[in-house]
């Protein structure tokens, strides 16, 4: 009897021990902060949920990712404002260098940090137009006639808009010859745009839904989750000349090192340039950037576009922010709120 009750005392003791030995060797829970822009929204609910199987396969941690969407420009104000965001993943490069300029959140060398100048996907700008295209939207230049309405966000606050303005604008310089005329074409088209809505989302909501407008400039997976997304039909238009668009992905270095959730958050990141993160970003109708064999497999579904980079036409993005987008720039210049 005494044996038996120190053999049941001694198993006791033992499962206790393992017990704590797993608790001991199972690492804490983690929760991540994506601060990202728009339209990626779809992307991330399919990204997260793979990334959070890996992870917990790999290392046998349990994470968490929660998303803030928005226009970039004021996700990237709410950055240097404070919010808790591990990772940024916004739509242009120059939303993220605010974010290092005002506040260090982000080390300056943040682009060589991940592949393709961290930049895991590209898109570019399509023209979206109701079913059966009945105002015969072809390009750019018809999007100045009179009778055409144009929805498209606020370049003071949305990345995507300040795409859209730099296509649209490179479009008219290689067309008419000159900035100056370009710069007409510009004013010409934001004469036909009856709101300017914060965000990309929120001027999709504007034509998709609230049917205003004849034409979205968007983002190109944007127009093609368009009868996904909000059920109705709608054509898209690939013009003849775009902008290579590369939203740009960073580990927010003050915020990671003070929750001490950066190896998480790196590889989180890492993650996107893996073959599953590729092929979640092309069936997104984002472009993937550095798997061949997601960008074979999706090809079809993307038009051949004559694409130009913001480095050739516009000099990066400082630059282009500078003359176009800053308090007295040339949206400031050519645009009379309704």
């Amino acid at each position: 009897m005494t044996t038996r009750r120190t053999f049941n005392r001694l198993t006791v003791a033992a499962a206790l021990l393992a017990s704590s030995l797993l608790a001991v060797a199972q690492p804490a829970p983690v929760t991540l902060l994506n601060v990202s822009y728009d339209p990626t929204r779809e992307l991330y609910v399919e990204f997260n949920a793979a990334f959070v199987k890996h992870w917990k396969a790999k290392t046998g941690q349990d994470v968490t990712i929660k998303q803030s969407h928005g226009g970039s420009g004021k996700q990237a104000r709410s950055i240097i404002d404070g919010l808790d965001a591990d990772v940024a993943t916004l739509a242009l490069a120059g939303d993220t260098n605010a974010v290092v300029k005002n506040g260090g959140w982000i080390n300056a060398d943040w682009q060589k940090k991940l592949p393709h100048n961290a930049s895991p996907y590209t898109s570019t700008i399509v023209l979206a137009v109701r079913e059966g295209n009945p105002k015969n939207i072809k390009d750019w230049d018809d999007l100045i006639r009179p009778d055409v309405k144009v929805i498209t966000p606020n370049p003071k606050t949305s990345g995507g808009a300040r795409w859209n303005y730099l296509a649209a604008w490179e479009f008219a310089k290689r067309k008419f010859g000159s900035d100056a005329k370009a710069k007409v074409f510009v004013a010409k088209l934001y004469a036909n745009v009856p709101i300017l809505d914060t965000g990309a989302r929120g001027s999709t909501i504007t034509f998709a839904q609230r049917a205003q407008g004849d034409v979205l400039i968007a983002w190109e997976n944007e127009a093609y989750l368009l009868e996904k997304e909000f059920g109705a039909k709608f054509d898209v238009v690939a013009p003849s000349l775009s902008i290579l668009a590369e939203p740009a992905v960073a580990v927010v270095d003050k915020n990671v090192d003070k929750k001490g959730t950066r190896a998480v958050a790196q590889a989180y990141l890492e993650y996107l340039y893996t073959e599953e993160g590729q092929d979640i970003a092309g069936k997104n109708f984002y472009r993937p950037a550095v798997s061949a064999k997601a960008q074979a497999k999706y090809a079809k579904q993307f038009a051949k576009i004559n694409l130009f980079t913001i480095d050739q036409a516009f000099g990066g993005w400082e630059k282009a922010d500078k003359e176009h987008f800053a308090d007295g720039g040339s949206f400031d210049q050519i645009y009379t709120k309704k």
